[in-house]
């Protein structure tokens, strides 16, 4: 009999997702911007101020009616000013969002984003090795999507430590998009 209710359950529940699914929208789409970044950071003697970078790459927003799963890949430039010379970090950043659609196309967004290094200077000297070869983030921001157009505020929290020498250094990205959807398919 349990087995029997399990079915039922997975049935209902398969084709409740299957009817949320052929209701959605999937847009594919392109997005870049300026990125004001900065390294959070406790180490003594250690003063970092805001660097101006960017940041571009694709966007595949999968919507369901009010909510939305937004996946990038996304390269970006951060780092910091400092008096011994400036830090500059790329790195293949990664987030997942989940959007909130609030009134047409104005949303509010939150989800995890994942980094992978792929160049460290300071001062124009190779700083990669110093660094963790990877970064985790919370992304949190608001968005406004008008057609084709999609304009992006968000704010990324460094949640792991990038440098392999001290306790705590974080990455600080506060980033301005404007993108726009290539491809949309479905409702």
């Amino acid at each position: 009999m349990n087995k029997l209710k399990l079915g039922l359950l997975i049935l209902l529940f398969g084709a409740g997702m299957g009817t949320a699914f052929a209701q959605a929208s999937v847009s594919l789409g392109i997005k870049g911007g300026l990125n004001f970044a900065n390294v959070n950071t406790t180490s003594v003697g250690a003063a970092y101020n805001s660097r101006t970078g960017y940041h571009a790459g694709a966007f595949v927003n999968i919507k369901l009616t009010k909510l939305a799963i937004q996946p990038e890949v996304i390269y970006s430039v951060q780092g910091a000013d400092a008096a011994s010379g400036n830090v500059e970090l790329g790195y293949v950043n990664i987030p997942i969002l989940l959007k909130f659609y609030l009134i047409g196309g104005l949303n509010l967004q939150a989800g995890p984003q994942f980094g992978f290094l792929t160049s460290a200077t300071s001062g124009g000297t190779d700083i990669k090795s110093l660094l963790e070869s990877s970064d985790t983030s919370v992304a949190l921001g608001a968005g406004f999507d008008i057609s084709k157009f999609v304009i992006d505020a968000r704010y990324n929290l460094g949640l792991s430590d990038v440098d392999k020498a001290t306790t705590e250094a974080k990455n600080q990205v506060f980033q301005l998009s404007v993108g726009f959807k290539l491809f949309k398919f479905g409702n």
